[in-house]
């Protein structure tokens, strides 16, 4: 916390969402935070949200918030989003969403989003935490430091252990 007596307009404020995003990676998303590492006002606060821009086809890989459920609102575009619901159902909950349409996806459940256009898409979120977090699937599976042994994932994803090591490897 800041003394209050420290306190100015710039801790309430972040500039830059009206500008897009780099999304020329590989998964042609671009995700522009504002967290309490951006506007450390919202320190207790309990708010965050984020803007991510698409390109045609762009992905924001499954992931989960482990602080925060979310709400999506497409700005522009169309995405297919969804979520998967805990064990034993592991039911994917999916939907395309259109300029306007606004989708939920509660905290802790991996989900994920895809342009499903042929135009840049672009959404906002909020989320319920100054610092929800993000966990990447394929990076907390396959890209841990040092990394899970590969007995284990291959047991895991019923897979070769060649097949794991090749995974690994790029991350």
């Amino acid at each position: 916390c800041k003394n209050p007596a420290w306190v100015q307009a710039n801790d309430f404020s972040f500039s830059g969402l009206h500008n897009p995003g780099n999304t020329g990676n590989p998964f042609g998303s671009a995700i522009t935070p504002v967290t309490v590492a951006q506007i450390p006002a919202l320190n207790t606060l309990g708010i965050s949200l984020v803007r991510i821009d698409y390109a045609p086809w762009g992905v924001v890989v499954p992931h989960y918030h482990p602080r925060a459920t979310e709400i999506i609102t497409v700005i522009e575009g169309s995405l297919e989003v969804g979520f998967v619901t805990s064990n034993p159902d592991n039911r994917l909950i999916s939907k395309t969403l259109q300029k306007g349409d606004v989708f939920v996806f509660p905290v802790g459940l991996v989900h994920f989003q895809r342009n499903v256009g042929h135009m840049n898409a672009v959404t906002i979120s909020g989320l319920n935490s100054q610092n929800p977090g993000v966990i990447t699937i394929g990076n907390a599976v396959f890209g841990s430091k040092p990394d899970i042994s590969t007995d284990i994932l291959a047991k895991a994803f019923q897979v070769d252990k060649n097949i794991v090591q090749q995974i690994q490897g790029k991350f």
